[in-house]
């Protein structure tokens, strides 16, 4: 500092000169100050501390937020196609229906991208066509239904005007019951089954063996066995096993159902039956199975695998049974029928309405009464003489040639 002052005293004198007398200090001390101001960063001592960092670049957040642009962009771009794709097929269909071709009125977003997916324009149209007539057929389903709807409310009201016309409601010497008096009672056993009833097992592990057809067969079969189980004297308390939330079985079993759902007398659930049940007391059904059912044991638990097989893919139900190491049993179709034609797999209904006949009366004659008769010519009619031959014959040992036959040739040594 010193220094600095000794070195511009000088100069500062020259320019001093050349002013008045009373403002040679001021001008002095400002000339001073001026130097030192624009000399102070060179002689002044940065504190390191003081010094604050260069601020860092967020280059993760940078990073996500242009990955995330990128992504809106492409679920865009996709979207945009999807829909000029889905807009070109709405449009096709219309130009088909314009020509006179048969064309469904109503199809859903599934339907559409089911048919986008077809590789060729024929098997479009061929799928066109099975879904114009799925819509006509579905139309006079419910054209019937609502001819039978009204024929049924015009009985009603005839009876009702006779009734009262003749007096015959004071004279019936039973008492009426209406439909909700016979469903609350339906209800009642159901309920009783649900806790004391013996359990019988839907396996819904099959989704993956099944068309979208044959599965909606399987949901109709399983509804028509539930109806019939519930009308019985004594029903089973049924299980759905293996039904996956969310799973084709479930939706399609949602969507007929309507809302009753949630008010079944069942248990669904996703579990297994050997998750649920003891394996000894459980036995596999399937028409495949080497062993034979002679009689319905009211202490087993009895497992129907809710398959509909058009291709009969043989064993799949057996190779099932195997792996979980449990008991298999087949129905005695060859023992009391004269089998025809055709497999002998049974429907769901037809299989839960013969196990409720041999849980009621253990008669092999009546429970088969509901195998359908296109499939056999009538009972086998054994008597005891035909057996005991039977098994003679079975028993003896017969040679092809006799002793004095000249087919049996002898050599002499």
């Amino acid at each position: 500092m010193n220094v600095t002052v000794r070195f511009l005293r000088p100069f500062a004198r020259l320019m001093v000169s050349f002013t008045p007398h009373g403002k040679r200090r001021n001008l002095y001390s400002t000339v001073l100050q001026r130097y030192m101001s624009s000399k102070a960063p060179s002689l002044s001592c940065h504190n390191k501390e003081s010094i604050s960092p260069p601020k860092q670049l967020e280059l993760d957040g940078w990073k996500t937020t242009m990955k995330s642009s990128i992504q809106e962009d492409g679920v865009s771009v996709v979207s945009d196609k999807d829909e000029d794709a889905l807009a070109a097929t709405r449009e096709m269909i219309e130009m088909r229906r314009l020509l006179g071709s048969e064309v469904p009125e109503h199809i859903t977003e599934e339907e559409l991208k089911t048919l986008m997916e077809c590789p060729s324009k024929s098997a479009q149209r061929k799928y066109l066509k099975y879904l114009y007539g799925k819509e006509k057929l579905k139309k006079a389903k419910q054209i019937k239904k609502e001819k039978k709807a009204e024929a049924r409310e015009e009985a009603k009201k005839a009876k009702l005007l006779e009734i009262t016309t003749s007096k015959e409601q004071q004279e019936f010497m039973f008492l009426r019951l209406w439909d909700r008096q016979i469903n609350i009672a339906m209800g009642w056993k159901g309920v009783q089954a649900m806790q004391f009833g013996q359990p019988l097992v839907f396996d819904m592990d099959y989704e993956n063996y099944m068309k979208p057809f044959e599965l909606r067969n399987a949901v109709s079969q399983l509804l028509e066995s539930e109806g019939w189980n519930r009308r019985d004297v004594d029903p089973f308390h049924i299980y759905f096993c293996n039904l996956k939330i969310n799973s084709a079985y479930q939706k399609e079993l949602v969507k007929r159902y309507s809302g009753k759902w949630d008010k079944l007398l069942l248990t669904a659930t996703e579990k297994s039956p050997i998750d649920l049940f003891p394996k000894d007391s459980i036995i596999y059904l399937t028409a495949d199975s080497p062993n034979i059912m002679t009689t319905f044991k009211h202490d087993k638990i009895y497992i129907i695998g809710s398959f509909v097989d058009k291709n009969t893919q043989v064993g799949t139900s057996l190779a099932k049974a195997k792996r979980l190491n449990l008991a298999t049993e087949r129905l005695p179709l060859d023992k009391y029928l004269q089998w025809d034609l055709g497999s002998k797999n049974l429907t769901l209904d037809q299989m839960i309405r013969i196990l409720l006949s041999m849980k009621n009366t253990g008669s092999w004659e009546e429970a088969l009464k509901f195998v359908p008769r296109r499939k056999h010519t009538g009972y086998l009619e054994i008597s005891q003489h035909s057996k005991e031959v039977f098994s003679k014959l079975k028993k003896t040992k017969t040679r092809s040639f006799p002793k004095g036959s000249l087919n049996v040739q002898t050599w002499k040594r």
